[in-house]
C-alpha cells in the first residue's frame, strides 16, 4: 500500500511493466482515498526489488508512505492493473 501522489502519475501502469521485468505476479489498483494497493507474489529477492521500487513511483509521483503486509499466495499468473 502506497500513500501520497500516486495516483493520476501512471504508477499503476509503470508499475505492471517493473513487475513483469522482474518476473512477479500479482495485480495493482486505485484505492478510492487516492492510495494505491499491489499484492506481489515471488521470491524474496523479486519482492523485495519491486518493493523499493514502489518506495520510489514513476516520475511525477510522491510516495509518502509505503506498507507491507505478508498475505497467503493465491498462484495467479502474471501481472495485470485491476480498475
Amino acid at each position: 500500500m502506497v500513500h501520497g501522489r500516486v495516483q493520476g502519475v501512471g504508477y499503476r501502469y509503470t508499475m505492471r511493466t517493473v513487475a513483469a521485468a522482474a518476473g512477479v505476479a500479482g495485480w495493482v489498483r486505485n484505492l478510492p482515498d487516492g492510495s494505491v494497493e499491489a499484492e506481489i507474489e515471488g521470491t524474496h529477492e523479486q519482492i523485495d526489488r519491486i518493493v523499493a521500487w514502489m518506495a520510489q513511483g514513476p516520475p511525477g509521483a510522491r510516495v509518502d508512505t509505503a506498507m507491507v503486509t505478508d498475505a497467503e499466495p493465491t498462484g495467479q499468473p502474471g501481472f495485470v492493473v485491476r480498475d
